[in-house]
């Protein structure tokens, strides 16, 4: 068990296990009480059996230990029985064994499913039957039986029987982030983003930086809004590691660790319908430095989904500042902000000297002075000697938000700003329907396609000739009216386009697209612009850590122009102008 921390405690959990039951279990004469052996022994507090399509080896480990609590009844164990029973009631007392299967969805996409240990088996072989297992394979631990029900439909199903759904191993082959497959985007972002997905399970987990899945899937990149919970587990297909094969792991090689209250199934559960994804972590020896969230966050900067507040004072407007972060954020991704803490990586947190006022000071502020009701969760954590809060806020399912019942914020990458008249229309239709409408067919690709290689994903060339960038703001007309211009601009990210803008009424990042257009418009022909085929390069310039382009892209005798493009936006042959590849 590891560190306590605010009433809870952190636990190492292996969510993805093979036993005997599974066909391609790679070591002979295992028995079900030495993979809970070798879990004791690799520190396991959390452990599921997940054999393909099968409850098959778990039923058979809670037979034994039935057949043996009879005999014990009856007065008729034997010396070596008796032993038995005693070490698999030791060992279940010291670790929660769930329930589960690895089921192979269409397009053989692997799909974990865990459920409470007081989940009836039977239900459970009742619900692999519905998904298209033959009742005579049942047992067979195969990983190509069935594959004749769609990713989406298991989502469903295993959700509707109150488990937990995890797409396994999604970023390599099998996972439902379709490496080697170059089609398909928009079943790709349904696969990864869709409601009934509660985790994605990563091979990278460990990498650092913003090349690993979990940075992908972190609710920066327009195409992936919903931010995934990312979890390892060993994958084991062996008791031990392979001693020539070091990627065959063995049970409690490769796993996660979670900020629980108890290390049941109920908490697992509760964590994953939260957003703070700060409760998990990769598991590590303990002569590593312990990942720190702070630091990785710090490092990240400031974006769309989280930012920074040196502290919370009435004076200087900087409480309001806060406030107008967290209506943004519930009117666009959710996020997380650090409270006492600036956006500088390398100077020293102000922190905050009483928590408990600050919280009760914010909590209600936010009470009084947001409509409809946003309900956040606020945690105090420590760093680098100084307490800081940080305070979770989801995407609201009622937008919009307003502040003091006026003004409307939303987030537009690392910058908050008041809504415009289409913004709140868009705002409005966004609470009338869900933003994530997936297909359960793979679609011919005129989208995005995104591979993996061995550690990262990465968007590849689209096949659309006039793909633009994914973030920032394109002017797509300009017209004159009593002398005042009037633009409309067209959020990349998001495609809602917003008109009527002027000099005055415009944003930060819409201020500056402007400026930029009108210099431009002025120099004509004098406009220097570095050009790859038709596509254009304007400017380049930092935003803290990130690079941030302005680019023009030529479409017969037209020309399209982008401002403010971050690098989450960069795809295709925008990388190779950019040089982000």
């Amino acid at each position: 068990m590891g560190k306590k921390q605010n009433n809870l405690h952190w636990y190492n959990v292996d969510l993805h296990i093979h036993t005997p039951a599974s066909m391609d279990f790679q070591q002979e004469n295992v028995t079900y009480l030495d993979i809970l052996q070798r879990a004791e022994a690799r520190g396991v507090d959390i452990l599921a059996f997940t054999d393909h399509n099968t409850i098959a080896g778990y039923r058979k480990t809670m037979e034994e230990i039935e057949q043996l609590t009879l005999l014990e009844k009856l007065n008729r164990l034997m010396p070596d029985e008796r032993a038995k029973l005693t070490e698999y009631r030791r060992l279940l007392h010291t670790i929660k064994l769930l329930p589960g299967f690895e089921f192979t969805a269409t397009f053989g996409f692997h799909i974990i499913g865990l459920f409470s240990p007081s989940t009836p088996l039977r239900d459970i072989e009742h619900l692999l039957l519905n998904l298209n297992i033959p009742s005579e394979h049942l047992d067979e631990g195969s990983a190509t039986v069935g594959a004749t029900s769609d990713v989406l439909t298991a989502y469903r199903m295993i959700k509707e029987m109150g488990g937990i759904t995890i797409a396994a191993h999604a970023n390599s082959a099998n996972g439902v982030a379709m490496k080697g497959f170059s089609f398909g985007g928009q079943t790709r972002i349904a696969y990864t983003q869709d409601p009934n997905l509660d985790a994605l399970e990563v091979t990278d987990l460990e990498l650092k930086g913003g090349r690993s899945t979990a940075a992908f899937f972190n609710g920066t990149k327009p195409e992936y809004p919903r931010r995934m919970h990312c979890i390892q587990g060993s994958d084991c297909h062996r008791l031990t590691i392979d001693p020539v094969r070091k990627k065959n792991l063995g049970v409690g090689d490769r796993t996660t660790e979670f900020l629980l209250p108890e290390p049941t199934f109920e908490a697992l559960r509760d964590l994953f319908s939260h957003n703070d994804y700060a409760r998990t972590r990769p598991r590590r020896l303990k002569e590593e430095p312990a990942y720190d969230f702070i630091q990785a966050a710090l490092d990240e900067g400031s974006n769309i989904i989280q930012e920074f507040h040196e502290s919370m004072e009435v004076r200087g407007g900087k409480l309001y500042a806060l406030i107008s972060d967290i209506c943004a954020f519930a009117n666009t991704n959710g996020g997380t902000i650090y409270v006492g803490l600036g956006p500088d990586p390398k100077k020293l947190p102000a922190g905050i000297k009483d928590t408990d006022q600050a919280t009760a000071q914010l909590e209600k502020e936010i009470t009084n002075r947001l409509s409809p009701q946003i309900h956040c969760t606020y945690e105090v954590n420590e760093y680098r000697g100084k307490k800081i809060i940080r305070v979770l806020v989801p995407r609201g399912d009622d937008p919009p938000y307003a502040l003091d019942e006026n003004k409307i914020y939303i987030r537009d990458e690392a910058e908050t700003g008041l809504a415009v008249r289409d913004e709140i229309v868009n705002l409005v239709l966004r609470s009338q329907k869900s933003i994530i409408q997936p297909s359960p067919t793979v679609l011919p690709s005129e989208e995005t396609s995104v591979v993996q290689d061995e550690n990262f994903l990465s968007e590849v060339k689209p096949t659309t000739a006039t793909a633009n960038p994914r973030t920032g703001v394109e002017i797509i007309n300009v017209e004159e009216r009593n002398g005042t211009r009037y633009y409309t601009m067209r959020d990349l990210r998001n495609g809602n386009i917003v008109k009527n803008v002027t000099h005055s009424s415009a944003r930060r990042l819409w201020h500056y697209a402007i400026k930029r257009y009108d210099e431009m418009e002025a120099m004509g022909d004098k406009l220097q612009v570095l050009w790859q085929g038709d596509y254009g390069l304007l400017h380049k310039y930092k935003q803290g850590q990130m690079n941030v382009y302005d680019l023009v892209q030529r479409e017969q005798e037209n020309f399209r122009f982008y401002f403010g493009v971050t690098s989450n936006g960069i795809h295709g042959a925008w990388k190779t102008l950019t040089g982000e590849e």
